[in-house]
């Protein structure tokens, strides 16, 4: 009982910095581009989070507890891949840097099951890692085409202040899809290790969610200012399209079980955007920086 009182704090843990990390993701181009304000969208955020979780949170969850490592791990193993995670995105976040707790949790299982002896499923993994690969170049790629089918509809608006409004409400929608579709996909990153020892799943992701709400709420802001303007500058049709593909890119994957990187798939929408302008539109060296 002890054990498992230490995974949950474990993963609530993960939770926490997944939250104060990927509150950016959802609210960070909202705030960026002048349409929303921090405070607001921090319980847009918790909000939905909590509502992806407990509703479609299950997918990922599997395959982190039981998808890549096929046998049940030691509890020391499971503890030492949640706490390894949690430390390096609570040191990202310090440097206000979007990184990938999908990239932390999935390294870290995978390498406590090699160092425990247990069978680990390569081809999984090698399916999870394409898949990391291609979804920035997926998302900017989205992005770039959502905002110019829109621009093409908003040149022939006769009523500016009408589609003015249309617009905030489309990017209130799209932050909020953002947050379920984090809630869905890195839940299971937070106690997905803990799926296999018999923890019902809706418990866990009550959990999972929870954790994830309070870092929104306790330590969001700092990744916030990177995505929100840190590599490009954007305005609200920009903000709209970067959330809307990132949102639909991470919500596919988590119902297929693909635990993916919301960071990248967001930093890949913004800098999709960003291209809209042109490559000296984007601050490459934050880009890079983020990227290594």
């Amino acid at each position: 009982m002890v054990e498992l009182a230490f995974l949950f704090l474990a993963g609530a843990y993960v939770g926490w910095n997944i939250g104060a990390n990927d509150a950016a993701n959802c609210i960070g181009t909202s705030v960026g581009s002048g349409l929303l304000s921090y405070r607001k969208g921090i319980i847009l955020v918790g909000v939905f989070v909590i509502a992806g979780a407990l509703l479609q949170g299950q997918h990922v969850m599997h395959t982190i507890g039981k998808g890549i490592v096929t046998a049940e791990l030691p509890v020391a193993a499971v503890f030492a891949a949640l706490l390894s995670a949690g430390l390096f995105v609570t040191s990202a976040t310090f440097f206000k840097l979007p990184v990938s707790t999908s990239q932390a949790i999935v390294g870290g299982v995978a390498g406590v099951g090699l160092a425990a002896g247990a069978p680990v499923d390569f081809s999984k993994l090698l399916n999870i890692v394409m898949v990391w690969v291609l979804d920035p170049f997926l998302t900017g790629l989205m992005a770039f085409g959502i905002y110019h089918l829109f621009a093409f509809f908003l040149r022939r608006v006769q009523r500016p202040g009408r589609w003015d409004a249309i617009l905030k409400w489309l990017v209130l929608a799209s932050a909020g899809y953002v947050a379920f579709s984090l809630g869905a996909n890195d839940v299971g990153n937070a106690v997905g290790p803990i799926a296999n020892l018999g923890v019902p799943s809706h418990w866990l992701a009550l959990l999972g969610g929870t954790a994830l709400s309070i870092g929104a709420f306790t330590f969001g802001h700092r990744v916030t200012e990177t995505v929100g303007g840190g590599i490009t500058v954007l305005d609200p049709l920009s903000a709209f399209a970067a959330q809307a593909s990132a949102a639909i890119a991470v919500h596919f994957f988590s119902i297929i079980g693909i635990p993916v990187s919301t960071s990248q798939s967001v930093v890949g929408a913004v800098v999709g955007v960003g291209m809209v302008k042109g490559v000296r539109a984007i601050k490459r060296g934050r880009v890079v920086q983020i990227a290594v």
